[in-house]
């Protein structure tokens, strides 16, 4: 068989990186992206061009645990074997975790049910430990839990978030927050944030809003009203990049890929007044 017939192959992948040295995960010409060195370092295995489909597309400095991405191939797949050779030539700051055969109807983006990101701070003192510098934010001592707690269940459900993300043209600002809530571990805090899909720039300024609240410059009603405005607020404050990981993507079952993949590629809108629940 020659190269003209051989089956093509989609591969599933598990990635994790510490994105402070990385100008985001998307290719750009001149820079170090995480999309750049991966497709770089599999192009070489593979000595086929391999581009890469991600579930999110994170910013310059965001982290990930649980990214997902995938890949087309007309090369053998050896998955145990490729995660050992990309272990060597990656560099340490990037990894892949996980290599599996896909289904055809598989896609990294549109498939994808939910994403789930943490973001991290500390309130201690003296700041972020050394070791966490990279990963955690330090935030004021004294933040009021129970505030924030109440202002980011206001935010939960189906919305309009264009307050809450930077503007891209035809780009949707209507997503379902499906979780967003805050654990403590002593002088750690962690939000848990959860939907099916995010804007750009939407879990930091979710963050950088309801921490406002938390040193009680702002209320829990002022960030409800937020998802009245119908473009990006700036009244908002960011959150710094380090602190933000996506730690994990949901997935349907193989049988349901492919009309998920058409579900998502619907404009999302709100429902009409007394509707209910959809995209």
């Amino acid at each position: 068989m020659d190269d003209t017939e051989r089956e093509v192959i989609r591969v599933r992948l598990g990635i994790s990186y510490d994105g402070t040295d990385f100008t985001g995960w998307a290719r750009q010409p001149g820079l170090r992206t995480v999309q750049g060195t991966l497709e770089e370092s599999l192009s070489k295995v593979f000595r086929e061009p391999i581009q890469l489909t991600v579930a999110g597309r994170t910013d310059a400095g965001v982290h990930a645990e649980g990214q997902v991405a995938h890949f087309d191939t007309t090369g053998e797949l050896d998955a145990d074997k490729l995660l050992y050779r990309m272990a060597r030539f990656l560099p340490k700051d990037v990894r892949i975790t996980e290599v599996s055969p896909a289904p055809p109807h598989f896609d990294a983006r549109f498939s994808a049910t939910r994403r789930h990101y943490v973001y991290r701070l500390t309130t201690a003192r003296y700041g972020a430990e050394p070791l966490q510098a990279r990963s955690v934010v330090a935030a004021k001592p004294g933040l009021d839990l129970d505030a924030m707690r109440a202002a980011s269940r206001q935010l939960l459900g189906l919305h309009d978030f264009a307050a809450f993300c930077r503007r891209r043209e035809g780009a949707t600002t209507v997503r379902e927050l499906q979780r967003f809530d805050w654990e403590r571990d002593g002088e750690l805090l962690n939000a848990r944030v959860s939907a099916d899909a995010f804007c750009w720039s939407m879990v930091r300024s979710l963050v950088g809003a309801v921490l406002a609240v938390g040193e009680a410059r702002r209320t829990p009603e002022w960030v409800a009203s937020l998802l009245t405005e119908t473009e990006r607020s700036s009244s908002v404050t960011v959150a710094p990049a380090h602190g933000l990981s996506l730690v994990r993507v949901d997935y349907p079952a193989d049988a349901d890929l492919a009309a998920r993949n058409a579900q998502t590629r619907e404009t999302r809108t709100l429902p009409a007044a007394g509707g209910c629940c959809g995209e």
